[in-house]
């Protein structure tokens, strides 16, 4: 990240600029930097300009204490000012319920794109989410990052070898670092359902996107957020997983913020 804005609580936010075109910024999910956004960034960059930013707590951004997931509506505002004082926004995972939010909070947000943005369409998955917060919170609290990383990896469905593989990688010390911010992602969540009365105040168009190799509770909750929002359009990417492929993505989403 080679540029740096200040939120008003004073947290630094790191972020980089890259393409020309309308100005879209890239909100990462959960586990993730402004770094894991960049290929799409590069691929969007002949219609676009994107910019990725390390959200609070990783990468080149600060991370003032208490966390409140307000202060991250903060830090976009922040970054809009800071790149001409509007933009779109696109969201992937967690990062794409934080972008609804921003937008919900009357941010001067021209459209916004959210890539299954993990919400729960039915009670028993607000339960789940319930019992993994408080699975979570206990981890952190006792100073267990490797176990966090493991409950978070566990929900996103990694099986237990793949899981005790990744412990072993050289990656691992990298995860661990972030396991702080995955209570940030779940405060991002909230209870887990999709927040339909929150969606229902977004003025501007929003484009809804999962993949069809992606679970059906994904598929699922990212109809269910074009349905809530007043000018909601729903899109399968064919053969996508929650893993989307930039080269894929970049065309539906250039066509979008470009239109």
């Amino acid at each position: 990240m080679d540029k740096q804005t200040v939120s008003r609580d004073g947290t630094p936010l790191a972020y980089r600029r890259t393409g020309q075109g309308p100005v879209v910024v890239l909100v990462s999910g959960a586990m993730s930097t402004g770094a894991t956004a960049a290929p799409l960034a590069a691929a969007l960059a002949d219609r676009c300009e994107a910019v990725v930013y390390d959200r609070r707590g990783r990468g080149g951004s600060g991370n003032t204490p208490p966390y409140a997931v307000e202060r991250e509506v903060e830090d976009l505002a922040a970054l809009l000012d800071a790149v001409g004082g509007e933009a779109a926004l696109y969201g992937v995972s967690s990062g794409g319920a934080l972008a609804l939010r921003a937008a919900a909070s009357g941010l001067p947000v021209r459209k916004v794109a959210v890539y299954e943005p993990p919400y729960a369409v039915h009670e028993d998955g607000a339960q789940e989410r319930a019992e993994y917060t408080a699975a979570l919170t206990e981890a952190l609290a006792q100073g267990r990052r490797g176990d966090a990383v493991e409950l978070f990896l566990r929900r996103t469905g990694l099986a237990p070898e793949v899981i005790a593989s990744a412990r072993q990688s050289p990656l691992w010390p990298g995860m661990e670092s972030l396991a702080p911010t995955l209570a940030h992602d779940d405060a991002v969540m909230g209870d887990g359902l999709v927040p339909r009365d929150l969606l229902a105040t977004i003025t501007v168009p929003v484009l809804s996107l999962s993949g069809s190799a992606s679970p059906a509770w994904l598929r699922e909750a990212a109809r269910a957020v074009a349905q809530a929002v007043p000018h909601g359009t729903y899109r399968v990417l064919e053969g996508q997983t929650h893993a989307v492929e930039p080269e894929v993505l970049a065309p539906v989403l250039a066509e979008f913020f470009t239109s």
